[in-house]
């Protein structure tokens, strides 16, 4: 290819297969079964907050991976919708789900999404799944989505930040610094839930939407 060419389509959907922030990275990994976040179950952590809930929810949970959580919630008779934007893994998660794999969509976590008025989205790996430039729009897009005192709540990868990744560690000063504006941080607690590859350095977070935010 010349220099200043157009790249071909080959070319561009490689360059697309080596950057977490497109669909084709997701994709390969589930389909070449490199999924060293998945936690194969549901962690304690969320169990303990979803016994503590008194009242029907509705539930987004963003870039869903295997969504182990969705029957857990749906059980708990709570409204919940799982998306993420590799198919392989939509696959994958109605596959686990059975009865509850039409609450699992294909859809991206940026663009307009079916449901609006969330109440509580839930957080595991989806922010470290993504490049640090689009951490500011993360916080934006979860303060658009989630209703007025609604919770942002879920596991969060708190850590010295190398820029290298996935996962993407995110310092404790930096994470407030994005989610400030729009949130009041409630919970704040180290897990032992924490899988390898995050180095035991995950902690359980809950976040409220501020009301003037």
């Amino acid at each position: 290819m010349s220099l200043g060419a157009d790249p071909t389509s080959q070319e561009l959907r490689t360059r697309q297969g080596q950057d977490p922030a497109h669909p084709e990275f997701w994709e390969s990994r589930y389909r070449e079964g490199i999924t060293p976040w998945d936690h194969g179950a549901v962690p304690p952590d969320f169990l303990q907050w979803l016994g503590e809930q008194r009242r029907r929810l509705r539930v987004l949970v963003p870039g869903c991976g295997s969504a182990y959580e969705v029957a857990s919630l749906a059980d708990a008779g709570h409204d919940v919708l799982a998306i993420d934007y590799s198919p392989a893994a939509v696959e994958r998660a109605r596959g686990i789900l059975g009865d509850y794999a039409g609450r699992v969509h294909e859809a991206d976590f940026f663009a307009p999404l079916p449901g609006t008025g969330w109440q509580v989205i839930y957080e595991r790996a989806f922010l470290c799944a993504l490049p640090p430039r689009l951490w500011p729009s993360y916080a934006q897009r979860m303060a658009e989505l989630l209703s007025t005192s609604g919770y942002l709540l879920g596991y969060f990868f708190v850590a010295p930040e190398t820029g290298r990744g996935p996962p993407f560690a995110i310092e404790d000063e930096h994470l407030g610094e994005l989610l400030d504006p729009w949130f009041e941080r409630l919970v704040d607690r180290a897990t032992a839930a924490s899988l390898p590859v995050f180095r035991a350095a995950e902690r359980w977070q809950v976040w409220r939407r501020r009301e003037n935010g």
